[in-house]
């Protein structure tokens, strides 16, 4: 069902699992070769940038400095138990799934009422970092999955994830996202972020003629409580 993952380290996806499964598969072409030398055109010089500001004048009150960053609101590592969105009534316990002996993401299970899961080498949702939760668009019987109203979702909706330690982090809807699977942007979806986010990832594109999902569908939000 998901295209790819990431292994976590230290709270973030380390990069180098990132460059290994973009890269599985491909071989980058050699760049051409050159024929000859050529001569390469004039530049004019561009003035020299100085490298320390200029005095300023007598009397000139110091310019105020610049504020500093607002912080991102964090919690701490704890372990999702569950989770709930209040504008479409999606709920679920949620399981703990990692990879499988080949690298691809173990999904849950496809049956009516199957709940989703957390892939626990992304950050726990509250932690600093892409938290990633996945389910199912729907069900083996042909009813809705536990993702199925995803689509549904838009800004100011949010959705709630009740941790081991008793809190719960609170995620606002930033953004939803439709990607082909053979051509998932794994760096957007799984790649650090400066504070709490949540990633929500289920099937998309359905093709009668194969029976088969072609898509996936994300949801991007960020950690409000």
């Amino acid at each position: 069902m998901i295209s790819s993952a990431r292994s976590r380290h230290t709270g973030y996806f380390a990069s180098a699992a990132v460059a290994a499964l973009i890269l599985t598969g491909c071989a980058a072409a050699a760049p051409p070769q050159s024929q000859g030398t050529a001569t390469p055109p004039t530049v004019s010089a561009a003035p020299a940038v100085p490298t320390t500001a200029p005095p300023s004048a007598p009397g000139t009150p110091a310019p105020a400095p610049a504020p500093a960053p607002a912080q991102l609101p964090v919690l701490a590592t704890s372990a999702p138990v569950s989770f709930r969105v209040p504008a479409t009534g999606a709920q679920s316990e949620l399981l703990s799934l990692g990879l499988r002996d080949n690298g691809s993401l173990e999904v849950p299970p496809d049956g009516p009422g199957a709940p989703a899961s957390w892939y626990n080498d992304s950050p726990t949702p509250g932690e600093r970092g892409p938290a990633v939760l996945l389910g199912h668009v729907n069900a083996t019987d042909g009813g809705p999955g536990v993702f199925a109203d995803l689509r549904s979702l838009k800004a100011g909706d949010t959705i709630e994830v009740t941790r081991e330690d008793g809190t719960t982090a609170t995620f606002v809807f930033d953004r939803g996202e439709q990607y082909p699977k053979d051509e998932f942007p794994t760096q957007t979806v799984y790649g650090n972020t400066e504070g709490s986010e949540l990633r929500l990832i289920t099937c998309d594109g359905y093709d009668p003629a194969t029976g088969e999902f072609d898509d996936n569908y994300v949801v991007y939000a960020k950690l409000v409580v």
